[in-house]
């Protein structure tokens, strides 16, 4: 079933939704304990709201502002109380028709916020996360 943003919740799976691109970064490398990755982040949303969208691996890149897609296997995280969107190897994006689909300045300006345990804080040391249960960890995104 295909969610909405307004409804994302951390940790969670094989998250199916189509969104509107506002922003979208290049793609760029980053050091993660797992050696160099490829990223670029968006931020995404739909009528319910916005989220920020990072893009892994093949995916670095490839989404361009003004876009309407589908994005289907993605998961979800928390950062600093708000919750984030990841695609990765197993992700698929396509570019789908903006037929009735809300324009930029439609898309409300508000963005799913994680509980309060799902906060930084002891769980965050120089930069890496430590101990967080129950999902992946943004560094951990998914091989190629």
């Amino acid at each position: 079933m295909e969610e909405k943003v307004g409804n994302l919740k951390p940790n969670m799976e094989s998250v199916d939704l189509t969104v509107r691109v506002l922003e979208a970064t290049d793609a760029r490398q980053i050091q993660t304990k797992n050696g160099t990755r490829t990223i670029s982040e968006a931020i995404v949303g739909d009528d319910t709201g916005r989220v920020k969208l990072t893009l892994w691996g093949k995916h670095a890149g490839s989404i361009k502002e003004g876009q309407v897609v589908k994005i289907e296997n993605a998961w979800t995280t928390a950062f600093k109380g708000k919750v984030q969107l990841n695609a990765g190897s197993k992700t698929k994006i396509s570019e789908v028709s903006e037929d009735g689909f809300p324009e930029s300045s439609q898309i409300p300006e508000n963005t799913p916020s994680a509980p309060q345990q799902m906060r930084g804080g002891r769980g965050f040391r120089g930069g890496r996360r430590y101990g967080r249960r129950g999902g992946r960890r943004e560094e951990e995104g998914e091989e190629e």
